[in-house]
């Protein structure tokens, strides 16, 4: 596995640290008055979901994990397991509904999903960046009212309440941002 050094870290690379895999969430670079420059890492351990806050010099040198990445269909969920299948050996897999955290509505029956491996162990689920939703409530459609910034509460066919522009009106399919979880644009 390829070393790095400790200001080469970004946030989303995976690193074996005190024998755990964990994935840098946030990266901040400092430099103080005195003494050398410094990463302050705020890492997630990928198997039991813990957060560490770990200082790393220039000079230490930290081992990057490559996570190998496959495409996996969702199936089912049951007793709080997502069951999934990759498309070409139908072998199937089961990951905790957990590990998609508030996400976790916007998964829908058949989507096809991309789940990162680490030497056969399923680690991390990411969804497709933007998911088509139906509008399930949301206030009337006002004539003449702009889109100057203005922005109504709605509410999905999958229950999440996103903000949405005035022109939107109840019953349209509109496309959501996954990873910011807003209105993106009209399907």
């Amino acid at each position: 596995m390829p070393k790095i050094n400790g200001n080469e870290i970004r946030p989303g690379n995976v690193l074996e640290h005190n024998g755990g895999l964990w994935a840098a969430v946030k990266v901040d670079h400092v430099k103080p008055g005195k003494g050398g420059a410094f990463a302050q890492v705020e890492m997630r351990n990928l198997r039991n979901g813990s957060k560490l806050n770990e200082r790393f010099r220039s000079a230490d040198k930290v081992e990057r994990v490559r996570l190998e990445q496959k495409d996996q269909q969702f199936l089912y969920e049951s007793d709080g397991m997502l069951v999934f299948m990759d498309a070409e050996t139908y072998e199937q897999i089961e990951l905790p509904a957990e590990i998609l955290g508030e996400r976790r509505p916007f998964l829908q029956d058949g989507m096809t999903i991309q789940v990162e491996f680490y030497e056969n162990e399923a680690l991390n689920a990411t969804l497709p960046q933007k998911v088509t939703c139906t509008i399930e409530e949301t206030e009337p459609v006002v004539k003449g009212q702009t889109a100057a910034n203005s922005f109504k509460p709605a509410i999905l066919d999958n229950g999440v309440k996103v903000m949405v522009p005035p022109f939107v009106g109840q019953g349209e399919a509109i496309i959501v941002n996954t990873e910011t979880m807003e209105y993106s644009e009209r399907a």
